[in-house]
């Protein structure tokens, strides 16, 4: 009886010491399975954050390119006026409808205070097309050139600018602790002079009109 209860003992120990390894075995796999799940999935979050990031990058770079195109295209077109000479206008429409189809784009991707700025320089954009297309029937042709030069290489010049840091403060590339007051006053400035121009050039259209 003795030499049979120690080899049931001895059994059972091995089944049990069998046994017990594989709970411990399954539990290991089952652990690292869930490791490698939740790294597969850190890196799934890592990588669409990553490609988020670079559609970001990629809509503010073809932004800023669009409003710059723009803005030259227009400023091209009134010195090609003033000293003579004939501008295909197709190469300012084209420009026209370039930062217009990017404009729409980040409408529906832009943070509040950056569609804030697209959407002033936007406004500012249209009215530098203005200024080009209403030169020929300005009544002071020399206040006229002078009136576009000024507006293009000054205001509306600023205004491109400070969208381009605008996208670069947005992505973290440049950091300015006073960039929201320096933005306010950009865009002060922006629409005070965009305003003035409007009055203007509405003023000669009047002009024009009644002189018709």
């Amino acid at each position: 009886m003795t030499t049979l209860a120690v080899a049931l003992i001895s059994v059972g120990g091995t089944l049990g010491g069998t046994l017990g390894g594989a709970v411990l075995s399954q539990r290991a796999s089952r652990a690292e399975a869930a490791e490698q799940n939740q790294r597969a999935e850190r890196e799934r979050i890592q990588e669409r954050d990553e490609q988020a990031l670079q559609a970001k990058r990629d809509l503010y770079a073809h932004l800023n390119t669009a409003a710059r195109a723009y803005r030259v295209a227009a400023r091209d077109a009134v010195e090609a006026a003033e000293r003579g000479e004939s501008a295909d206008p197709a190469l300012l429409d084209a420009a026209k409808e370039s930062w217009a189809d990017q404009y729409s784009q980040a409408q529906m991707a832009l943070a509040k205070d950056v569609l804030q700025i697209a959407s002033t320089l936007n406004r500012s954009l249209g009215i530098g097309y203005l200024v080009v297309k209403q030169l020929p029937s300005s009544p002071d042709l020399g206040e006229a050139y002078q009136r576009a030069k000024t507006w293009f290489s000054g205001p509306l010049s600023d205004g491109v600018y400070l969208l381009r840091v605008t996208l670069r403060h947005d992505l973290g590339v440049e950091v300015d602790p006073h960039f929201e007051q320096t933005r306010m006053q950009m865009l002060a400035v922006l629409d005070s002079a965009r305003n003035n121009l409007a009055r203007l050039l509405a003023a000669e259209r009047a002009q024009a009109a009644a002189s018709n």
